[in-house]
């Protein structure tokens, strides 16, 4: 019994392994990002959240089997849940975001890239009213600084979840967005498009999806 079984899981961990694939990423994301593979994550943006101004390009490798679900959780950075930044200055404002991304595989050849293929569901909308971003006082949740938030869905980057319900991702021009620091040292394939949330002011915390076969 011995000699028979070894050989076969032997056999069995050896194609599970043949099967992988290594994958190239490039992710530019306003402000910050996190990449994860059929639940697991492989990547996150070097900047933190907090850092103002936080624009940088990151790219990095991945070991997969397909079909894979990519899963992306993608931020604004904002102050507290008013959504805005530099409250109490001449500066206050509503963010906005923006994300591009493209993987390819190990021949260069492109596998998938952000457009409106992927699917995104916002889970934290802020300010509920535009006008509040010229509060003298903008308090989280009063008035029209009301917000939106909700947790992640359990198992929403893994295959299985039945995402048919989710929006499909909102594309933006370069124009709209404006991007910076980093964008600019990517070689973004021409299919490549910057995709967010409906408003790209007051979707400040974005999870996209795709499933790459």
């Amino acid at each position: 019994m011995k000699r028979t079984t070894a050989p076969s899981l032997i056999l069995l961990i050896s194609t599970s392994a043949l099967s992988a694939e290594t994958f190239s990423a490039d992710v530019w994301a306003d402000n910050w990002f996190a990449m994860r593979i059929n639940g697991a994550q492989v990547a996150e943006d070097s900047v933190p959240i907090t850092t103002e101004r936080s624009f940088n390009a990151e790219s990095f490798d991945f070991e997969a089997e397909r079909p894979f679900v990519i899963g992306l959780v993608a931020k604004d950075f904002k102050e507290n849940d008013t959504g805005l930044e530099y409250i109490g200055t001449r500066r206050q404002q509503m963010g906005d975001g923006g994300l591009i991304a493209q993987i390819k595989d190990a021949t260069g050849a492109t596998v998938a890239v952000s457009n409106s293929d992927w699917q995104c569901l916002v889970i934290h909308t802020a300010p509920l009213d535009k006008s509040c971003e010229g509060a003298a006082n903008p308090v989280a949740g009063e008035g029209a600084c009301a917000f939106e938030v909700m947790d992640e869905p359990d198992g929403w980057d893994q295959a299985g979840f039945d995402a048919s319900h989710w929006p499909q991702a909102s594309i933006f021009s370069e124009r709209e967005v404006t991007p910076k620091d980093g964008y600019d040292r990517i070689d973004w394939v021409s299919e490549a498009q910057l995709i967010w949330g409906p408003d790209l002011e007051q979707s400040n915390t974005v999870l996209c999806r795709l499933t790459v076969r």
